[in-house]
């Protein structure tokens, strides 16, 4: 390689928003194939994910204002657009994708796409590109804020819809009661607490977040411990990843084309539909890996969570750099052939 190759390949790998929490998910995974938990310590570990679980949905819960979000839910018909990408447009393209098991998706790889699929859109991020490309900011805090409360109890019921006949997630009057006691009832504690916490949680983000994150790696590496201790990674092979890398990656596309084009169809102004791109193409890995604890067996779950893990870093690079190229195109008064922003609004 020469050096101007190598400092190409420098800008190229600089540009990449590889969050140093993806590597700490991706050394837990490697301590989890190595490593995995046992017996007592498996049991142990077990107890403490259903806890960290709990803690995770109060905090959600009580970290979410519903004041400072209703200030952007006027725009309803941006709404409906955003929550009919997460919760219809999504799961519809997870069920057409039935046709690649199995000769390109497992079975569990293909639960754990239709899994990704009904899950809420992110909080942080999408607010975050949206304020970045010059988007309706407010609105993408309703958005982004409604879709997590709505995916609490959406998701569960979409999880047992789509995957129904798969024998991956099967719904009783304990399964039920077990999403109630682990999800809802520490999201609504939370929700009622805000008054009292939310200067305290305000105060201490920086020690949240590392609360949140460290919970999450804890359930990440009790549900791919099962996994490696069940034997699933003996069925997925290389060439099996690099497939659903592709059909992520496909997935996402047609999400962002398709809300770019229903939201100009709408009439939406060029603000309002930065955030309907942003918000309707995004997948809550913070939300969606506990919930998956929750509804999935601890024998298929671990490869359950990969394509959740894999479209959250996806989502990243490509959103980072539409945010990028809106930002630096600024309110534009012409349009280039393969802009979705056209009409100057």
């Amino acid at each position: 390689m020469t050096v101007g190759e190598g400092s190409i390949v420098r800008r190229w790998l600089s540009r990449i928003p590889l969050d140093p929490y993806i590597l700490a998910l991706l050394a837990t995974l490697v301590v989890a194939t190595v490593l995995p938990a046992r017996g007592r310590f498996a049991d142990g570990a077990s107890v403490a994910t259903t806890l960290a679980i709990g803690l995770l949905f109060f905090l959600y819960g009580a970290r979410i204002s519903p004041g400072e979000a209703w200030a952007g839910a006027r725009h309803w018909r941006l709404h409906v657009l955003v929550l009919s990408s997460t919760f219809v447009l999504f799961p519809l393209l997870g069920l057409a994708a039935r046709v690649l098991q199995p000769a390109v998706l497992t079975p569990e790889l293909y639960q754990g796409l239709l899994f990704l699929c009904v899950v809420p859109s992110t909080v942080q991020s999408s607010i975050a590109f949206t304020s970045m490309a010059g988007g309706n900011v407010p609105a993408a805090i309703f958005s982004a804020s409604f879709s997590n409360v709505a995916g609490v109890l959406l998701t569960p019921v979409l999880a047992g819809v789509v995957l129904a006949g798969t024998g991956a997630v099967s719904f009783s009057a304990g399964s039920v009661l077990e999403i109630v006691a682990q999800l809802l009832l520490p999201f609504a504690a939370g929700q009622a607490l805000r008054p009292w916490l939310g200067g305290w949680m305000g105060r201490h983000k920086r020690v949240l977040t590392l609360v949140d994150r460290g919970s999450i790696l804890l359930v990440v590496y009790t549900a791919f411990s099962a996994g490696v201790v069940a034997g699933v990674w003996q069925r997925t092979s290389p060439g099996r990843l690099l497939a659903l890398l592709g059909v992520l990656a496909a997935l996402l596309l047609v999400v962002l084309l398709a809300t770019a084009g229903a939201a100009r169809l709408l009439g939406f102004t060029r603000p309002d539909r930065i955030t309907a791109i942003f918000c309707g193409s995004k997948k809550s890995m913070a939300t969606g890996l506990p919930m998956a604890a929750v509804l999935f067996s601890p024998q298929t779950v671990g490869l359950v969570l990969l394509p959740l893990m894999l479209f959250h870093q996806l989502q990243l690079l490509v959103c980072a750099e539409l945010a990028r190229r809106w930002r630096r195109a600024g309110p534009p008064s012409g349009r280039t052939l393969g802009d979705p922003f056209r009409s100057d609004r």
